[in-house]
């Protein structure tokens, strides 16, 4: 069983957070945190973490498209760290360029009205950003076993 990953899509007002499920292939939503604070941030973190045994997290880096640094993507940076010196997680920053126009248009496909996005956008770009690890942490890990000569080729 692989240690559960956090995916936090983070803004100046709310962070939405989605979670592994224990295998580490799919993402799930988990919640939309209301900021109150850094340490109040903390704290809902910290029980998330003990809650579901996660040691390891994934904050998206919003970068502009031309891959400079924003002013959010900074924020962002800095909650990474934050998260680092706090519970010793291991904290990957993923591109997230682009993930908030994907989460709207899975929100439209769904068909939810926009009246009612601002409690579950977060959470769904979450899932966006944590899925986008996941697939690339599992790509990585096949081209890994496939180049050591385990996975045998066709004849």
């Amino acid at each position: 069983m692989v240690a559960r990953v956090l995916g936090f899509d983070v803004g100046d007002r709310r962070i939405g957070l989605a979670i592994s499920d224990p295998l580490g292939y799919t993402a799930q939503p988990l919640f939309t945190l209301h900021r109150t604070g850094r340490r109040a941030d903390l704290k809902s973190v910290a029980r998330v973490l003990r809650k579901h045994g996660v040691t390891e997290a994934v904050v998206g880096n919003p970068l502009y498209m031309s891959g400079d640094q924003s002013p959010q993507a900074a924020k962002a940076q800095a909650f990474a760290e934050d998260l680092r010196t706090e519970f010793g997680l291991t904290v990957h920053l993923w591109d997230e360029r682009l993930t908030t126009t994907q989460a709207h248009r899975h929100l439209d496909d769904a068909g939810h009205a926009a009246m009612g996005r601002k409690g579950i956008i977060d959470q769904v770009a979450a899932v966006l950003i944590l899925q986008s690890f996941l697939e690339a942490r599992a790509n990585e890990r096949g081209r890994a076993l496939g180049s050591s000569g385990s996975g045998g080729e066709a004849t």
